[in-house]
């Protein structure tokens, strides 16, 4: 794709998003699977619900660009899911784990985060008042997810991940 204006960059950066959604779409389902904590399974499982969300808003700014959202693979959320899945594979101490997928899911948000806080920043630079809103809808819902993931870790995870 070859970038002329910053229109051009909203759209690649669109793409890049919508990739890195789908992708979470198929690893969210993994690691709720993976997570002993009852509360961190539920976790996963309530934010997937979430992402197909997102996928859904990315579809509906795509449609009315009158672009497709295909066309794109997002190496950055590629290389979150890789590590996240290595957490997965990982033998070991089931507390210890659900400390390792919590970080791990915390770079994703951090990452969504980012990328959806610049998009939001070109959609308004380029008037696009509809999209705004939906990917600011989107950025809250992230940083909450974060939240809730570091509320987990402080509240019990991390300390029952202790070596005893």
């Amino acid at each position: 794709m070859k970038l002329e204006s910053l229109k051009d960059l909203y759209l690649e950066q669109l793409k890049d998003l919508y990739s890195a959604e789908t992708q979470l779409v198929d690893a969210l389902p993994k690691m709720a699977e993976k997570a002993t904590a009852p509360d961190l399974r539920k976790g996963f499982k309530d934010h997937l619900r979430q992402t197909e969300e997102h996928v859904k808003r990315l579809e509906r700014i795509f449609k009315d660009l009158q672009e497709s959202p295909k066309g794109k693979e997002c190496e950055g959320m590629k290389g979150l899911v890789k590590e996240g899945e290595e957490m997965m594979k990982m033998k070991g101490e089931p507390a210890a784990i659900d400390a390792g997928l919590i970080a791990a899911a915390q770079r994703v948000e951090h990452y969504e985060i980012a990328g959806y806080g610049t998009v939001r920043t070109y959609a308004e630079l380029l008037g696009r008042d509809q999209h705004v809103s939906l990917l600011e809808q989107t950025l809250r819902e992230e940083e909450e997810t974060d939240e809730r993931l570091t509320e987990l870790a402080e509240s019990h995870v991390n300390e029952e991940a202790l070596v005893r």
